[in-house]
């Protein structure tokens, strides 16, 4: 199987945390469409992905792919079933992330006419003020509006993301953000801690003395809580930041965990390739494109892809299954990684392995032949991530 990410980098405005490539300057959305429907022709599948994998996940992200307008996803779609339709599979995940106060009566009309069958939607909190705070263009009453709106048009795969860790936020406040995300019913939650990422206004305002972050233990306890609720709730905890109901769990983000090929459009979008070559040995490459707009649509007007790509050799490969796989509550596959990195990996992979087993921070399925942290060990998971890393 294999997947598309189309990165839409246009906000109405910026969020004071946010370190992904966007702009707010909008005039060039029919310049950048146009381009984005000429990359896939310079992409076709088969050079992109390597060999005639069957494309069954789609996602636009971004930025705020909901701020293009119905022509231009128009286009976009019916460019991907000419260009890659014959690839396509019958029951695809198609995700189209967009902003809460951006689901409006006519914008459903639109995704009624488009194939998209999951959305996902940044509400972040339940607090009006904290939304304030984090600039974020949508209030408290907006989530709700839009996932009705949302549900009403047929769409029955919501994903919400949300945040902790809020200076001043206490324990209250979080578990009040969950409930409010439980009482939605949603199909699915992401939820990350606030990240100050360096270059964004939010890590200005920490470097100024402004704002202070949590301490590591309400951090580490707001975690547990919501781990606890949404369990309870029936959620799955699937990956480290992320729980879905049953049968729910994002297939496209799946996909980046478990070595899946896609391709990636658009400005600073990703791909990832996997095929055997000419002496039956696995090539793998990662390729990423410029993340400048204008650099982009100049260069793919030329008829020329504006990335760049690396080989990926055996030791990259096996420290990125390392930060990918255990990531997810299903962990590493053993038998997956002796026939693609050899019994000296392997060895290597147990050997580290099982001091941590005994420290209860991992866990191994001998019925599955899997490698996968505790509870505790997700706590410490970069810790015990860089423990196996090759260097």
């Amino acid at each position: 199987m294999a997947g598309i990410y189309i990165h839409i980098p246009f906000c109405e405005s910026r969020c004071i945390y946010c370190d992904f490539y966007s702009t707010t300057s909008l005039k060039w959305k029919d310049d950048y469409v146009d381009a984005l429907c000429k990359e896939m022709k310079l992409r076709p599948a088969i050079q992109a992905l390597g060999d005639n994998y069957p494309i069954e996940t789609i996602y636009l992200g971004g930025g705020t792919p909901s701020q293009l307008s119905n022509e231009h996803l128009l286009r976009i779609f019916t460019m991907l079933k000419e260009t890659y339709g014959d690839l396509f599979t019958k029951n695809m995940e198609i995700t189209m992330e967009c902003n809460p106060d951006d689901v409006t009566p006519d914008y459903c009309k639109t995704l009624g006419k488009l194939p998209v069958n999951r959305v996902s939607m940044g509400a972040q909190t339940f607090s009006d003020q904290r939304l304030q705070f984090l600039r974020r263009r949508h209030n408290t009453a907006e989530v709700k509006e839009a996932v009705s709106l949302l549900r009403n048009t047929g769409i029955e795969n919501i994903s919400i993301d949300l945040m902790f860790g809020f200076p001043k936020e206490n324990i209250e406040d979080w578990k009040y953000d969950i409930q409010q995300a439980l009482l939605l019913g949603v199909e699915h939650i992401s939820a990350y801690s606030l990240m100050y990422e360096e270059g964004t206004p939010l890590y200005k305002m920490l470097e100024q003395g402004k704002i202070e972050e949590i301490d590591e233990e309400l951090s580490r306890n707001m975690y547990d809580t919501l781990v606890d609720m949404l369990t309870i709730s029936g959620y799955e905890h699937y990956e480290i930041s992320n729980f879905a109901k049953p049968g729910y769990r994002s297939r496209h983000n799946s996909s980046y965990w478990n070595e899946t090929p896609y391709i990636g459009l658009g400005a600073a979008a990703h791909s990832y390739r996997r095929a055997q070559n000419q002496s039956g040995n696995m090539e793998v490459t990662r390729s990423w494109n410029v993340n400048n707009i204008q650099q982009y649509i100049n260069s793919i007007h030329q008829g020329i892809l504006p990335s760049e790509k690396e080989y990926l050799d055996l030791a990259t490969r096996y420290n990125d299954l390392i930060t990918t796989a255990l990531r997810t509550s299903d962990g590493i596959d053993l038998k997956k990684t002796e026939k693609e990195f050899g019994k000296c990996y392997l060895e290597k992979l147990l050997d580290e392995a099982n001091d941590k087993i005994k420290r209860g921070l991992m866990k191994m399925d001998k019925q599955n032949n899997r490698l996968s942290l505790t509870r505790e060990g997700i706590y410490i998971s970069d810790d015990i991530m860089g423990d196996f890393m090759i260097v």
